[in-house]
Formats: structure tokens, sequence, C-alpha cells
């Protein structure tokens, strides 16, 4: 005789993205928000990488949500929620700065990275921003298909095969590009600090 269908020791836990997707799919209108919800600080994370300006991460998060509503009837679970809406937001960002070349204008210097509701201490923020902004400075040296492709899978931590579904491009493409960026970042890594270090002053008795 065949098992019963397990059943949840969780009755209450809250659903994950790839169901609030689904459910949104067939017009659940509160799993599309509960899905905008929980995906909103990766997406804003992943637009500051690549447009290093924090009014440009809002709009992009922003618009990346207005693409998300408006397509997600052709979502098919092909991959993971946030691997699909990551791979909204890759275009979004590669769109802006297309508009920059265009337009002239030079990418903006990076701005502290943290997220639209950080609660941590003052002081664990600044160590965090400082570590954050000496990453960001080496990801600013990549070119941008190796920025995005880092990012992905080192900082939003998906796998090569979720990585190449969100870049729109083969897991034989995807490892190729990490390992060119990978190599670019130890050469940075490298080089020395041009910063001059100070000489001790000495003092007169």
């Amino acid at each position: 005789r065949a098992a019963p269908p397990a059943v949840s020791s969780q009755p209450n836990a809250r659903p994950t993205p790839c169901q609030d997707a689904a459910a949104a799919r067939a017009g659940d209108r509160v799993a599309l928000a509960r899905l905008l919800r929980t995906l909103q600080d990766p997406v804003w994370r992943y637009c500051l990488s690549q447009l290093r300006n924090h009014a440009d991460a809002d709009d992009a998060t922003q618009e990346t949500a207005r693409r998300v509503v408006a397509s997600i009837g052709r979502f098919r679970g092909g991959s993971t929620a946030k691997t699909w809406v990551l791979g909204v937001a890759l275009n979004v960002c590669r769109e802006r700065r297309r508009d920059r070349t265009k337009h002239g204008d030079t990418t903006p210097a990076h701005e502290q990275p943290s997220t639209p509701e950080d609660r941590r201490r003052p002081d664990q923020m600044a160590i965090a921003a400082e570590e954050a902004g000496a990453v960001h400075k080496l990801l600013a040296g990549l070119p941008p298909r190796q920025g995005e492709a880092v990012v992905l899978r080192y900082f939003e931590q998906l796998s090569v095969q979720e990585t190449a579904d969100a870049m729109g491009c083969s897991v034989g493409a995807v490892k190729a590009t990490l390992w060119q960026a990978l190599r670019r970042l130890r050469e940075q890594l490298q080089q020395p600090d041009p910063t001059p270090t100070p000489e001790p002053t000495s003092q007169t008795q």
C-alpha cells in the first residue's frame, strides 16, 4: 500500500520564493507582493554592485520589480525564483550601463554599501562598509560581464548553473568568465598600494 503523503511539521511555515512565484503566476497578488519583499535586498545589492550608486540602485530595483510584476505569468519554474528575478535585474543594469555610455556619462564613484533597512550598530556598519567598499572597489576594476558573474556566483551564492541561467549563457561560458575574473582580481591584489606611507616625524627635545 502506498505511504500516506508527508505532513509538514511546520504547517504555518513561510512559503519559499519558488512557491510564491508559482502562486503569483496563478494570480495570487499577496504571494507576488511577498516575493518582491523577500528578494528586494538581493536585487538591491546586485544593482548597487553593478551601478555603484545608491540612487541608481534604488531606481533599478524599482524597475526590476515592475518588470517582475509585468512578466510573472511567463515564469515557468525552469530556474529558482531568485535566479529568475536576478536575471531581470541583470538586464535592467545592463540597460542602465548602456544608457550611461550612450549619453557620455561617467560611472559614479562607489558609495558605501548598506541595505535599505540596515539595523546594525554604527560600529558594525562602519566596519562592514569599509570591508564592502574595498571589495566593490576591486569589482569595479573588472569588465562588466566578469563583475556580473562574480557577484551572482560568490556574493548571491548562486550555483554555476543558476549563474548561467541568470546571465543567459552556458555553464562553460560562466566557468571561463569566473576564471578570467578571479585571475584579474588576484593580479589587482598583488599590485602595490599606490598610497605613499607617511614618514615618521622626528621630535626634537
